[in-house]
Formats: structure tokens, sequence, C-alpha cells
């Protein structure tokens, strides 16, 4: 392999608005150049991954979720909760202001309801309500299904979109349903309580985002109530030791000992040479498709993909959990071929 120039990957785009939502978390409203609008349109759910820089190692690189709606939000805005010797959150907070940049990875991710107009059960702690507030929104926007949200937090101070939350509750009283469970009133979340909220649902779509004991608290409660497995949605960011940022290498990939792999990718598929030393991410990039990554370090899932043909070396699996790759999910930042021809789909 050959390096590309050493430009780095991602884009440069404006802060219009910083909102200070609570004493510990900062919202950052976006201002995406008119050139790139195409390029950070969003789904409901998903985040963008942002370079901040760093003395030690020159940066580090950090997913946040969009806070906003596509349907009805100009602006993206993307909320940071300060994290105990969490680096990229406090210096965000500390030092970005309106009329700065920031430089960014396009929105990306998973965590994205198939449909909008279903019943939906979302479950937050802390700023896991983050990609729920953009679920949220979208669906009261876009659809007429209901929505209920649990949400999970210290006390009344802490909770994020607290006015907003009240505000959207009042105007959709017979759509939107919100219990909040505060730990200096009522503890901590319960599997009685979970089950409680949750019981009436069992066919409706899940989406639980928080610190991990909560996910897996909401998850095998809701599993024992008798939800589906597949309708329970699971949304999980952990630090990035890697640079998302550098620029992928360059591939030779008329080796006539490469695999040959089908991809489906929004409706079109591709047929590439894949070697056995690269990654199914890097060979999208270098055919110059728009490929659905982040990380690339295997952590954040937003470029999980189904091997529906063929076999791979999967190498770091740690965003899926053990039913994904049951099903046959792999990470395609992650995953190298080790047969002959492979068939994917995204």
């Amino acid at each position: 392999m050959t390096s590309l120039a050493p430009e780095l990957l991602g884009h440069t785009v404006g802060v219009r608005q910083v909102i200070q939502e609570t004493s510990d978390a900062c919202s950052f409203v976006l201002d995406v150049p008119a050139d790139l609008t195409e390029r950070f349109t969003y789904k409901p759910g998903q985040f963008v991954t942002v370079r901040i820089p760093s003395e030690r190692t020159g940066s580090v690189a950090r997913c946040y979720s969009i806070a906003s709606t596509p349907a009805t939000d100009q602006y993206i805005k993307i909320t940071v909760k300060r994290t105990a010797d969490g680096y990229g959150s406090n210096w965000l907070c500390d030092h970005i202001a309106a009329g700065d940049t920031l430089h960014l990875l396009p929105p990306s991710g998973t965590f994205v309801p198939d449909r909008l107009d279903g019943h939906l059960r979302l479950f937050a702690a802390g700023s896991g309500i983050t990609p729920v507030m953009s679920i949220l929104k979208s669906a009261l926007d876009t659809s007429t299904g209901t929505i209920a949200l649990y949400y999970a937090n210290r006390d009344r101070d802490s909770i994020i979109f607290d006015t907003e939350l009240t505000e959207l509750a009042q105007r959709y009283p017979h759509r939107l349903t919100i219990e909040h469970r505060l730990e200096d009133e009522h503890g901590l979340p319960t599997m009685d309580s979970i089950a409680s909220f949750a019981a009436d649902a069992v066919d409706g779509e899940v989406f639980i985002c928080g610190p991990a004991p909560f996910m897996s608290l909401v998850k095998n409660t809701l599993v024992t109530c008798g939800y589906d497995r597949h309708s329970i949605h699971i949304e999980e960011f952990r630090s990035l030791d890697g640079d998302p940022f550098a620029p992928i290498a360059q591939l030779v990939t008329t080796d006539a000992n490469a695999s040959t792999v089908d991809i489906t990718l929004d409706g079109d598929t591709h047929t590439l040479n894949w070697p056995a030393d690269a990654t199914l991410i890097d060979v999208m990039v270098n055919a110059g498709i728009d490929a659905p990554y982040s990380c690339r370090e295997g952590e954040c899932g937003s470029c999980a993909c189904t091997l529906v043909e063929g076999t791979v070396n999967p190498g770091n699996t740690e965003a899926l959990d053990p039913d994904d790759i049951a099903d046959g999910y792999i990470l395609g930042c992650q995953a190298r071929p080790t047969s002959p021809t492979l068939r994917v789909e995204f």
C-alpha cells in the first residue's frame, strides 16, 4: 500500500451558538457551509465525530450525538456532557464559543429507527438523552404514533432538555408520555419500574442510550417482559484511541489473489476486488464509495453490515453484541476477507 496525500479527512464547520443546557452539559449549534449541506444530511439518532486538539497526541477524536431533528430544525445541534477526567468533553465545554470552528466527520451511526410511524419506547440516562431526543422530536414531527420516554437522572437540575421536554409533553398530551426517574427522589432505576413502564407495548421498537449498566438493565428487563430482542436498539460510545481523521491508504486492488465482494449500499450494488490485508471500508473509500464509518477501530458500530455470503476475519467486534454476531453482522472497518467471493449488505 502507498499513502495518500496527508490531508486530514473530515470537514471544518462553524459553531453558530453555544447553549448551556445544565451546569455540566453544553449544546453546540453548527453552521454547516452550503456546499456541505448534502454531506451533513443526517438521520435521527446519528452522531458526528469531532477532532479535538491535544498537546500530548496532536488530537483526539470523540463521538457526540445529534440532538436536533432533521425534520424541522434548520441547524445541527450536538450536546456534550462533561465527564470526570474526560479530556474531550471538558475541552469543548471550556474552549468552544460561538464563532469558533470544529473539524468533524459527517454524521454516522445505526441507532436509527427503520420507521417513525410506529409506537416507540425510549430509555435514556443522563446524556444518553441526546440521540433519543432527536428520535423523539422526529417521530412527533413526522408521524402519529405514540412515544413513551423513561429518563433517569441524579436530580431535577441534571435533566438535559428539561424545559423542551416539558413543552413537548404539553403540546402532544395524547402522544408523548415522559417518566422521570430521579435518583434523589426515587432511587436508581429498577427492573420493576422499567417493567411497569414498558408492559403495555411489547410489540414496539425500543431505543436505549446511557451508561452501560443502565442499558444492560433495561435490555434484560425488556427481554424478560417478552420484547423481541431484534426490536431493542442500544447506543454505546467509547473513547477512541486511534485517529479516524488520518488519511486512508491507497490500495493496490489488482492483486490476482484478491477476493471479490458484492456490496449493497443505499440500493446500489458495487462489485470490488478486496485484498486480504485490507478492510472493507478501505476498499470502499478507495473506490470512491461514500462508505458509512466513523471511528475505524471497531468501537462505534457505524460501519456495521451483514455478511450474506463468504467468510471474514472479523477483527475487533466490541461494538457488536453476541446477538448481532449471531445474526451475521460484521464491522466494515475491521473485517478482512478469508474466502474468494463475498456478499455484504449495509
